[in-house]
Parts: structure tokens; sequence; C-alpha cells
């Protein structure tokens, strides 16, 4: 990543770039991680499937389809995926049988467990490299990135955010 110019009228310019910027060579870790995981590997768009439901349990398939900004169908042939390698089920509404609640098995509670400790262990070699005064900024404001970008999807804030040291 590059140093940019930050302009004084628009500060926040150059933090878009860096996250940006970011956020591409984080696809490429991800992806690493990902593939090395588990015989059947899932698609970025099933493991964001799999984030979204281990962060809400028991949520229905409109909701995920919202989160996700995606069509019925779409959604539906990523959960029939990621039942079919057992990493989901879905469950009858408590107070409408019509209404499908998804949750994850122990298989992709698992998977998920793999897959974060392997992207963990890249971030903290990465981190590594780092000056500490660098280190404990950015967990300052990732936390208040994180919050920010959790509100419009009415997601909960990531546990623990604030109170990880670097």
């Amino acid at each position: 990543m590059s140093q940019r110019p930050v302009d004084p009228a628009r500060p926040g310019t150059a933090a878009v770039a860096e996250v940006s910027d970011m956020i591409e060579l984080l696809e490429v870790v991800w992806e690493r991680g990902r593939d090395t995981v588990c015989a059947p590997p899932v698609s970025s768009a099933q493991a964001r499937v799999l984030f979204l439901i281990d962060g809400n349990d028991g949520m229905n398939l409109g909701t995920l389809g919202r989160l996700l900004g995606a069509a019925p169908p779409s959604v539906t042939r990523l959960c029939d995926r990621l039942q079919a390698v057992g990493f989901l089920e879905r469950q009858p509404g408590l107070d409408d049988r019509r209404e499908i609640r998804l949750g994850l098995t122990h298989a992709g509670r698992a998977y998920l467990a793999q897959l974060r400790a392997r992207r963990e262990a890249a971030l903290t070699e990465a981190m590594a490299a780092m000056p500490a005064a660098s280190r404990a900024a950015l967990a300052v404001g990732l936390a208040d990135f994180c919050a920010a970008v959790a509100r419009p999807l009415r997601l909960p804030a990531p546990e623990g955010l604030t109170s990880r040291t670097a």
C-alpha cells in the first residue's frame, strides 16, 4: 500500500482508498485460507452465508437474502449447497412452520473455526511487522469501522473489538 497525501478538505478520501487496498489484499489472504481448510471448499458467497448465520443463528431465508442483497432463488441455492456438504441445517420456524430458520451444524462451526484460525495466523504474521503504535491505532480504527458497517445491516457489532489489543 502506498502512502497517499491527505487532502485536508477531504481526509476520508485517503482512508477510503487505503481501506479499498486493504480489502483487496485481504481477499487474497482469505481465499488462500478458505481453499486449504477442508476437502469440500466453499465459495466466497457460501462463506459469507456461514459468517452471517454464525452471527445471527436462527435467521430466516428472507433476512439472509436482505443481508446479502440477493434474490430468493440465489439464497436458496447457496443454502442448498451448504446443507449438502453438512454445514447448514434448516428448521421450521417456531411460530410459523412455513418459515425456514437457518443454523450451522457442528461441521459448519468447525469449518469456520478452522478458517478463522488460518486467517488470524496470516494476519498475526503481517501485523507483527508493524510498529506497536500502528497496531494499536489500527485496532481502534477497525473497531469503529466494524461498528459502522454492522449498524446499517442491523447486525450485532462484533464482540470484543474495543477490548482487543494490538
